[in-house]
């Protein structure tokens, strides 16, 4: 597994509150996950990672299913980067850090994505609400765009933490 580790620019996923850290896909705390890490990176979102052999669709090519999920939790954790900066908040501050779900998903996949290479998806907001967050993201295979995505990412309900 391979993650950025810019200083200057933590991963929004480290500091979700534990009720929301268990995620297969990005959760710190779910020690089976894949960890997904998504970070500003200027004035773009960016999530890198390194598929496993088994994440195999046909040899030599990234399964589809891991794409989307790869793509799902980029654009959620590129949603509450977005949220946490509109409101003055950069990760690491002390303020609670929103957590957002997806509401739809679209993903194009425009060419077959080979394993063995870094995936980097770039997320772009296109559109901020109150609680709601559409991101645009673009995944590539070294330098080969491969899949592109637009999520929809709302703040997560009160109904979904025990608190409620």
């Amino acid at each position: 597994m391979v993650h950025s580790n810019d200083p200057a620019s933590p991963a929004i996923q480290d500091f979700y509150e534990e009720d929301f850290s268990w995620c297969y896909g990005c959760g710190r705390l779910n020690d089976r996950g894949h960890h997904f890490r998504t970070r500003w990176n200027q004035d773009e979102t960016l999530t890198e990672y390194l598929p496993l052999p088994e994440h195999i669709a046909i040899p030599g090519f990234v399964y589809g299913g891991l794409l989307a999920s790869l793509l799902d939790c980029h654009s959620t954790g590129s949603a509450a980067l977005a949220l946490y900066r509109r409101d003055g908040h950069e990760p690491g501050d002390t303020a609670l850090v929103p957590r957002c779900v997806t509401a739809s998903l679209k993903v194009d996949y425009l060419k077959p994505t080979p394993l063995g290479l870094l995936l980097s998806a770039h997320g772009h907001i296109v559109e901020i609400g109150n609680r709601k967050v559409v991101v645009h993201s673009e995944l590539y295979a070294g330098d080969d765009i491969c899949v592109r995505s637009e999520a929809v990412a709302v703040v997560a309900p009160n109904t979904m933490t025990p608190r409620a």
